[in-house]
């Protein structure tokens, strides 16, 4: 970072980074079930802190949502490019990507709409293009392996996730698998 970036952080405690590790994870998993109406006394008391602990470490909802959101999208790049670099069918690698991509994404509307551009949460540009890269690396792979059409950029996928997205909360809302995701991965299949 250059000099703009304020003055470095010292690290944490160990058991201060155990209380936001902690506070992150509930967040997570009540945003995911609750969407954006918890509260921060809810989430320290499901984390076993007090709210002052979750106030230190996310001053703002904001700051807490976009640290949940900014984490996922973490993961969702370290795993592409563990895919990408990994010893598996390329079309498979996709495939499954794009699956688990929906059916993370679909728990968290954040998460959505970070994905879509549409947000308030500031994903950092360079984690943003890290995404899109990832992903559009295992594209690239499963095409130059002949498993998906060649007609196909990565701004078609995003649209075709962003969709299978919101079929599958729809069928999780009605109680039934998403079949629309097979259709999907079908559908980009070369003939």
């Amino acid at each position: 970072m250059g000099d703009d970036a304020g003055p470095i952080a010292k690290p944490l405690r160990a058991d201060a980074r155990r209380n936001r590790d902690q506070v992150l994870a509930v967040a997570r998993e009540m945003l995911s079930v609750d969407g954006s109406s918890v509260s921060f006394d809810e989430i320290a008391r499901r984390a076993e802190v007090g709210v002052g602990t979750v106030y230190r470490h996310f001053p703002t909802r904001a700051a807490l949502f976009e640290a949940v959101v900014i984490g996922r999208i973490e993961e969702f790049v370290e795993r592409a490019r563990a895919l990408s670099a990994a010893d598996t069918q390329p079309g498979e690698a996709f495939r499954g990507y794009f699956a688990h991509l929906v059916g993370e994404v679909a728990l968290n509307q954040a998460l959505c709409e970070a994905l879509d551009d549409g947000t308030a949460i500031a994903i950092p540009d360079q984690l943003r293009r890290d995404f899109i890269e990832s992903f559009e690396t295992l594209l690239a792979q499963a095409k130059s392996a002949g498993e998906v059409r060649p007609d196909i950029d990565i701004a078609d996928v995003q649209d075709l996730l962003i969709g299978a997205v919101e079929a599958e909360r729809r069928a999780r809302l009605r109680g039934t698998p998403n079949q629309l995701i097979a259709v999907v991965l079908d559908g980009l299949r070369i003939r």
